[in-house]
């Protein structure tokens, strides 16, 4: 005869008889979870300090206490901290290419990058960094595009010794855009790829939203622009001093390619195939 009050009470177990348990889930870059308070849904872009950093499918980016209340395809789950394995087994450089541990710089290649000011060549190093020293690429910034003709025929590119330009705003009729031209048409156009980004700025490139902003403000073409910047945001921008520490505020915010507009993305990338082809 069953014993209908059951099993004792007091038996091992007694405690989780009947509890849903919720496994733990590791929140590996670009795992796509749902918080169930918000109904937030994003990948993980970034975890630190026991918070993690989701991004829908907009770019807007939510940040979260690691824990419960997520959901993974439907399922709850805890997201915890990834371990140094999985860490390891998912390295990547800030551009998101494989990371390769304890590879030497490469001895540098007769080619070049140039770019056209040093918050340019900055922003490009924090992020491809890695990916250049192990190509071998040198980057150089060369304060503006206006003298490009002359550095090129001082550089004499050729097959091997390419030259690749990232410039701000190559748009239809911009001075740019008219340099660009000209280089293609020139002596050494076959040897030298000139591609930028719209953007007024090499700034803009970075994701309004990583700084809190729905859009980058829209400044008169009477105002310098960096100046007119930090003041739209109530920036300090009286020196030079002020709009140094403004970048710096801004780099600092950068962390990975997904910080960056596709648009400067896929022109870095393609200055670095470029120079690097039929190098090896």
């Amino acid at each position: 005869m069953d014993d209908r009050y059951g099993q004792d009470v007091l038996a091992p177990g007694w405690r989780e008889a009947g509890r849903t348990i919720i496994n733990k889930q590791e929140a590996t870059r670009d795992l796509v979870v749902e918080e169930v308070a918000t109904g937030f849904c994003g990948a993980v872009t970034r975890i630190e300090k026991g918070i993690v950093t989701l991004e829908d499918r907009h770019g807007k980016l939510r940040l979260f206490p690691l824990g419960s209340g997520f959901l993974v395809d439907g399922v709850p789950v805890t997201l915890i901290n990834p371990t140094m394995k999985t860490t390891q087994q998912r390295a990547r450089t800030a551009s998101g290419s494989m990371a390769v541990a304890n590879a030497p710089a490469r001895v540098a290649l007769p080619s070049r990058i140039f770019v056209e000011g040093r918050h340019d060549a900055e922003l490009v190093e924090k992020v491809w960094g890695a990916d250049l020293r192990i190509e071998g690429v040198v980057v150089e910034y060369i304060e503006g595009v206006d003298n490009l003709a002359e550095l090129l025929a001082e550089f004499k590119p050729n097959a091997k010794r390419k030259v690749g330009v990232l410039v701000d705003h190559l748009v239809p009729g911009s001075k740019e855009s008219r340099i660009a031209e000209a280089v293609a048409r020139g002596p050494h156009g076959r040897h030298v790829l000139v591609v930028g980004h719209p953007y007024v700025d090499v700034w803009q490139s970075v994701k309004p939203a990583r700084l809190g902003l729905t859009s980058w403000p829209q400044i008169p073409r009477s105002i310098e622009w960096k100046h007119g910047i930090c003041q739209a945001l109530g920036w300090p921008h009286a020196e030079q001093a002020d709009i140094a520490r403004a970048w710096q505020r801004i780099l600092g915010q950068v962390r990975t390619y997904a910080d960056l507009e596709p648009e400067l993305l896929g022109r870095v990338e393609q200055l670095i195939d470029f120079v690097t082809v039929d190098n090896a």
